[in-house]
């Protein structure tokens, strides 16, 4: 058929819905394109919705800033390295002139392990498919489509990944071998995670000598363990990540033991970055936070007194804040606060870059902020919540970080594999395969802080 003049189309469009040469739904909303692989039979496959142009646009949050912020390295030779904690007892002191010399002594010496983490995305199409998408009303290209878009998945899964939260509240069916958590909209956990459980009532924490791993994920996350007389788990019961099966989070970065979660004081090994000590994120230690400020589940509102108090913490324990990295609702209270302090002496706006991204335009008087202190604030959509104890989601953490000491080192850049083989799929189907292997790494745990249990 010819294309309709401008005439006809005019006079089509706006007939309504009867003979219109354009069908009857051009701009009804139809389902996304679904199936694994894409196929052509069925309802709602999406290859022959009526569309205009073959573009097909996104209607996804798609942006990975805290991912592009982080300095990106190659990983080297290494598994892991050292870190000094200690400078010695009493190895420096001042001696008079005829007095004995300092008693000698030794750095304290502690080892980090890390290894690297694989992260994988798929996608397929079936070789129907692939053809009729390129026909009249089809989507044009499946293949290309479907890569572009698994190219976009993959960077937004490591930077929720990153950005994942590390406990739950308990509070759907349990039981003793098998535990299923809720809905995770808050604290994201993945297959391959091990958790532990902390039971609330006898102040108890649960482990597993095999590990409490997620063996499903999905609407809810299973995780099956033991049997054991020590600990029944209840609802209201806490369970957080002690070893993740992907990247490690920022959140387990900056946490310890004994630091307050939803009413729970939790116990031992909260947090999952691999430490060879035997695990565990003891207050107050070498590995612990230089400031990881909670209020115990009770959601309170930001103020300038909690991100000073950050950056005090940090530049008191040798480091500089080079980011503040916040959810969309904190980002619009701190620029309230800060409101208040505008001075009008002209304005002109300016940004600042973080690693690949920038910050939001904002001006040198405090309004739309991009800087704090000197500090760039970037928000990020993808930032972990505080929970209470019911597993209300609060508002989102906020974070002061020295990325002079995180880095995402890269075993394997992103990897792109197409895989043709009828025979081996036991179908036509073409099937593709994105995969980058690596791990974020903190070398000093002192330098970076977070703020929880803040108002939304």
């Amino acid at each position: 058929m010819a294309n309709p003049s401008l005439s006809e189309y005019l006079a089509q469009s706006t007939r309504g819905l009867y003979s219109s040469v354009f069908g009857a739904d051009y701009l009804q909303k139809t389902g996304a394109g679904v199936g694994t692989p894409f196929t052509v039979d069925g309802v709602g496959t999406g290859i022959f919705d009526t569309t205009y142009g073959r573009k097909v646009w996104q209607a996804l949050n798609n942006q990975t800033r805290f991912f592009n912020a982080i300095p990106r390295t190659v990983w080297g030779s290494t598994a892991g390295w050292r870190i000094r904690t200690d400078r010695g007892t009493n190895r420096s002191s001042p001696v008079t002139e005829t007095g004995a010399l300092p008693s000698v002594d030794i750095s304290n010496i502690e080892t980090v392990s890390s290894l690297p983490r694989i992260v994988s995305t798929t996608f397929g199409a079936s070789v129907k498919s692939v053809f009729t998408a390129q026909l009249e009303g089809g989507i044009g290209d499946v293949l290309a489509m479907e890569n572009e878009n698994a190219q976009l998945d993959h960077v937004k899964e490591m930077n929720e990944e990153l950005l994942a939260g590390s406990s739950t509240i308990v509070s759907a069916t349990t039981g003793q071998t098998t535990t299923t958590l809720p809905d995770l909209t808050v604290a994201k956990f993945y297959l391959g995670d091990k958790i532990a459980f902390y039971d609330n009532t006898g102040a108890t924490t649960f482990t597993d000598s095999a590990g409490l791993e997620i063996s499903a994920n999905g609407g809810t996350t299973v995780v099956t363990h033991a049997s054991t007389a020590a600990i029944t788990v209840t609802d209201g019961d806490l369970a957080f990540v002690i070893s993740r099966g992907g990247m490690t989070s920022i959140d387990d970065i900056v946490t310890e033991d004994g630091m307050g979660i939803a009413g729970v004081s939790a116990g031992v090994r909260v947090g999952a970055y691999d430490l060879s000590t035997g695990g565990g994120r003891a207050a107050n230690a070498w590995n612990a936070a230089a400031y990881s400020n909670g209020n115990d589940g009770t959601a309170r509102d930001l103020s300038l007194n909690l991100i000073d108090n950050s950056i005090q913490n940090i530049r008191t324990n040798g480091g500089e804040p080079k980011l503040i990295l916040l959810g969309h609702d904190q980002y619009f209270k701190l620029e309230r606060l800060l409101n208040s302090q505008q001075r009008y002496m002209g304005q002109e706006e300016y940004q600042v870059g973080v690693g690949a991204e920038r910050t939001f335009p904002g001006t040198r008087t405090g309004l739309v902020l991009a800087t704090y202190q000197g500090i760039p604030i970037l928000p990020d959509a993808d930032v972990s919540k505080s929970i209470d104890s019911s597993n209300n989601a609060l508002g989102s953490k906020v974070y002061v970080l020295d990325t002079d000491y995180l880095e995402i080192a890269v075993a394997q850049p992103t990897q792109y594999i197409e895989n043709r083989d009828y025979f081996a799929a036991n179908a036509l189907v073409v099937r593709g395969l994105l995969y980058t292997m690596g791990e974020m790494r903190c070398k000093n745990f002192f330098v970076q802080a977070k703020i929880a249990d803040l108002d939304t």
